[in-house]
């Protein structure tokens, strides 16, 4: 290859590019409290429960109740620590529904504390869970873990 590839204008210009793009990402200094977008919210909290359902064995489905605290990173994708509440719904696993409510009564209740952390890189479409963990929040003091 030698010296000669840095003769062409297109190729310095692309290493260029490069660099200051990872420049840009070397400023980010761990993980921030920033606002996600809702479209990558959504799409990051989908597929932490799309996880969550099919690793579960419970009958019904579960699904985010309320967030707690979401954290970014951005490294050659964007990495985000994220803290749900998540509650049992009244839809079992084979339901087709897209919206299922809460379950009300009281011996089928049941809610976990999830601290999760998902790499993404959304523009692709591409999401894997690295690291997770679930405390039941009420009576029991049962971790889970996942993948």
């Amino acid at each position: 290859m030698g010296f000669g590839c840095w003769r062409n204008p297109l190729w310095l210009l692309a290493v260029l590019v490069l660099a200051a793009r990872l420049g840009h990402f070397q400023r980010w200094e761990g993980f921030q409290e920033k606002s996600m977008s809702k479209a990558n919210m959504n799409s990051t909290l989908q597929f932490f429960m799309e996880t969550y359902n099919n690793a579960s064995n419970d009958t019904y489905l579960f699904q985010v109740d309320k967030l707690l605290r979401s954290q970014m990173q951005l490294t050659t994708g964007v990495e985000y620590m994220i803290s749900v509440k998540i509650s049992r719904t009244k839809c079992k696993r084979n339901s087709t529904r897209n919206s299922c409510p809460i379950q009300s009564k009281k011996k089928l209740k049941k809610s976990f504390i999830c601290d999760f952390l998902v790499y993404t890189v959304p523009w692709m479409n591409y999401y894997q869970l690295w690291n997770n963990s679930c405390l039941e929040s009420k009576h029991t003091n049962k971790n889970l873990r996942f993948t």
